[in-house]
């Protein structure tokens, strides 16, 4: 248990993160009471707020404004310094001068998404009628919902239309949704590595997460903050259980095979052995110091629910129909959490929708996690999809 006890001691404290959660260090929108966001579940939140990024100029009409939604345990802070971690933005590779995302021609945005934890109002945000931490009293959130507050969020800045929607996993799903709940706001759209709904087997995964997480006596039915304490240890399980599936095994077996961890002969006992099994211990570790633990429950949940055919009768060509979006849908071959087959079940419904379409899936053993790492056919198709958007929305090369 040596190396599993480690994960329970943070560098970063609770204190930390709460104070992130309601003071971001990025620029904030709040909504007052007049301005709820009106939730699939029934209750109006208010007030609330969004934090976001913004990278680049916007143009003078308005037509350069590219929406990055992150995924799951990602936040706002794509390209700049994090301020928990003090790690580098999660897409450098993809959002800067010169690079796919081009800040020399774009204007970026990405805001943390609702129910999230890096200042955007969720369960560990202060609920303003007991001053104290939201907990499992936050309302449960969807994807619809994450959307709509974005929605407020560009309407709050001044932004009525978007030359493209981008994101993988959860983000993806928030792309779709994006073009079925407001399609005269989105001119192109790539969704990556993601589904028109949540597959049951990945639900299975979140459950097991979410148990673990649960399963912490740390946890205190969510109440951790006013116990000061926080399931380091369920959370972490979570992590590594869901890490393993952002991973392929060809991916697993290059970077780690058999190998021993610092050492030639096996321990006999249940220490971290093997290299592969100290990699997810500080994966878990990692991931607890920047992460809120009811944040993680709120956000699997809401992509176990996401279906985006379930308002159409089941028919998901329906959830398009008229759309005059432009799509470029990219998957990769070793993601087994979003496989190629819901992407071209995708790429059906918007062909029989009779929207304009384009498909790629990209050749690699490097698993879901394809779309965050260094893959240069995925850099050169955004790429071109965007010079493209740009083109027949007549930016030119500076973006003006």
């Amino acid at each position: 248990m040596t190396q599993l006890q480690s994960v329970s001691s943070p560098s970063i404290h609770s204190e930390d993160r709460a104070h992130e959660a309601d003071h971001p260090t990025s620029p904030v929108v709040k909504f007052g009471i007049e301005q709820p966001l009106k939730l699939d579940c029934g209750i109006d939140l208010a007030p609330f707020q969004i934090a976001y990024q913004t990278y680049g100029e916007l143009n003078a009409d308005r037509s350069n404004a590219i929406l990055i939604c992150h995924a799951l345990t990602l936040d706002q802070h794509v390209a700049n310094v994090h301020p928990l971690t003090g790690k580098a933005g999660w897409w450098e590779i993809m959002v800067g001068p010169g690079r796919p995302l081009d800040t020399d021609r774009y204007f970026i945005i990405c805001s943390n998404v609702i129910g999230g934890c890096m200042g955007s109002t969720g369960p560990a945000s202060t609920n303003p009628a007991t001053g104290k931490a939201w907990g499992l009293d936050f309302p449960i959130i969807t994807i619809p919902d994450m959307v709509r507050a974005q929605a407020m969020l560009l309407d709050r800045l001044g932004i009525q239309t978007l030359l493209c929607v981008i994101g993988g996993s959860m983000g993806g799903m928030q792309v779709l949704q994006w073009t079925a709940a407001y399609p005269e706001r989105v001119f192109s759209a790539l969704p990556v590595a993601c589904s028109t709904r949540h597959s049951a087997q990945n639900i299975a995964f979140h459950e097991l997460g979410r148990q673990a997480v649960m399963a912490d006596p740390d946890w205190h039915h969510g109440r951790y903050f006013e116990r000061s304490t926080h399931p380091h240890r369920g959370l972490a399980v979570a992590r590594m259980a869901g890490h393993i599936t952002y991973l392929s095994d060809a991916a697993l077996h290059r970077k780690f095979g058999r190998r021993m961890q610092d050492r030639e002969l096996p321990t006999f006992s249940f220490d971290a052995d093997f290299q592969v099994e100290s990699y997810l211990r500080y994966q878990g570790s990692s991931f607890v110091e920047r992460f809120d633990a009811n944040s993680y429950l709120y956000l699997t949940r809401a992509m176990d629910y996401f279906d985006i055919a379930a308002d159409h009768d089941g028919v998901l060509a329906e959830a398009f129909r008229g759309i005059k979006t432009r799509f470029c849908v990219v998957s990769f071959t070793s993601d087994w959490l979003f496989p190629t087959s819901e992407s071209r079940a995708l790429v059906h419904a918007l062909n029989a929708s009779s929207a304009r379409v384009s498909f790629a899936e990209i050749e690699t053993d490097r698993g879901h996690d394809a779309f965050l790492l260094d893959v240069p056919e995925f850099f050169d198709i955004s790429r071109a999809f965007l010079e493209s958007a740009g083109k027949s929305r007549g930016l030119d090369g500076t973006g003006g």
